[in-house]
């Protein structure tokens, strides 16, 4: 069983994608440091997290069902340290909580430590929508706050912004049955920091400091500017009727959201409206309190979940600018051109490759020996003795096809 288990739950829009991809492509680096990341896939701990919760996810929960248990196997079976992370995670209620730290051996050995990164409300917010649009929504930013802020918090947004967003609940649900020294909040850096900062936090605590790992990312979760956004909730109005949700990831979210528009830096960022600031103040300050309270172990500077003073220039996205609307529609229009020429000559050479196996077929056809052997099949399968030899060959060759 391992001696210690670091479990990482969230919450999202923290570095997560960064940090599970430095631990996945680095595993063996790790393992030769005796700590374990337990994934055969670079999304095997999602894939277990949504078996855990029983989560609807487009289909992927099918291919989901046993990772959880798969995976807290691998972890029970090693003798070091084991990493597990996810951010869906924050959003277990307390008995999937239970049930996953049970099965990580809490309770029978393992010395169970709960990760939570941690990230101000002024930038989760603006986040959290962005997000909610590149997964198909096309519901207006307006809405989105309008709906988070609603004391009753009965919408689907609503529930879920909170669910894995809320930090001292997700605490309490995940951390209930861990004593404080063995519960971690790891604050992100404000905007401007040193980017390796909040690496050196994950670093700090996960126990990684000292190993020679490739910190170049490969996967990353990148923001859009307000104008982009709003292009992409437009394109999502007027393409989910008719877009499949297995064509939607590869063509809107990768190729036009991730690969295209986020790479125009200098569009207006997305930001928290100002007469929604004091809002999120009062809030953080509550939380901030709640966590000094319990004495968890805070990595980092709990001032930093205050976020920026509110923006002097507040681009809306709901009504935004529509010269730059136009001018992220080129860019979006473009990479959709040269992904199609690139399609079409993917698709040219496999014509040719078809043709060019169809020809060498003919050819085969043609040979004396080919006609022959047609000839003595056809005469065989024409009584029982002969049937029965056919099978025999058959079973020698190792095949299973009607053809000799």
């Amino acid at each position: 069983m391992s001696t210690r288990v670091l479990l990482h739950v969230g919450t999202p829009k923290t570095g997560t994608s960064y940090l599970q991809d430095v631990l996945y492509r680095n595993r063996r680096t790790l393992a030769a440091a005796d700590i374990l990341y337990p994934a055969d896939r670079f999304d095997a701990h999602f894939l277990a997290a949504l078996d855990l919760m029983r989560l609807p996810w487009g289909g992927l929960e099918a291919e989901a069902v046993g990772a959880w248990d798969r995976l807290a196997d691998r972890v029970r079976g090693h003798h070091g340290t084991a990493i597990i992370s996810h951010e869906i995670l924050a959003t277990a209620s307390r008995s999937q909580a239970g049930r996953a730290l049970e099965s990580l051996g809490h309770g029978a050995g393992a010395e169970v430590h709960l990760v939570l990164s941690v990230r101000d409300l002024v930038r989760q917010l603006p986040a959290e929508w962005q997000e909610n649009v590149k997964h198909r929504q096309a519901l207006t930013y307006g809405t989105f706050l309008d709906q988070v802020r609603d004391p009753q918090r009965e919408s689907r947004i609503a529930s879920w912004f909170w669910g894995v967003q809320e930090i001292p609940d997700i605490l309490n649900r995940w951390g209930h049955d861990l004593r404080p020294e063995r519960i971690h909040v790891v604050t992100v850096p404000p905007a401007g920091d040193p980017h390796q900062l909040l690496w050196k936090r994950f670093s700090l605590v996960f126990g990684l400091d000292g190993l020679d790992l490739d910190l170049e990312a490969e996967r990353a979760n990148p923001s859009l500017g307000a104008p982009e956004t709003a292009l992409l909730r437009r394109v999502n109005r007027a393409a989910n009727r008719e877009l499949n949700p297995s064509d939607y990831r590869p063509l809107v979210r990768e190729l036009l959201a991730h690969q295209t528009l986020s790479r125009r830096t200098r569009s207006p960022r997305l930001a928290l409206p100002p007469d929604v600031h004091p809002w999120t103040q009062e809030i953080t300050r509550s939380w901030v309190a709640d966590i000094e309270e319990r004495g968890y172990d805070v990595v980092g500077d709990l001032h930093d979940l205050m976020g920026a003073p509110p923006v002097t220039q507040y681009a809306d996205p709901d009504h935004p600018a529509e010269k730059q609307v136009a001018a992220a529609a080129v860019d979006a229009i473009k990479a959709l051109l040269l992904e199609g020429a690139r399609l079409r000559q993917s698709e040219e050479r496999l014509r040719q490759e078809l043709r060019d196996t169809q020809v060498a077929l003919e050819r085969s056809y043609l040979r004396p020996t080919y006609r022959w052997r047609e000839k003595v099949v056809r005469r065989l399968q024409g009584g029982a003795v002969g049937r029965w030899l056919l099978a025999g060959y058959r079973r020698v060759r190792g095949r299973s096809s009607r053809s000799a």
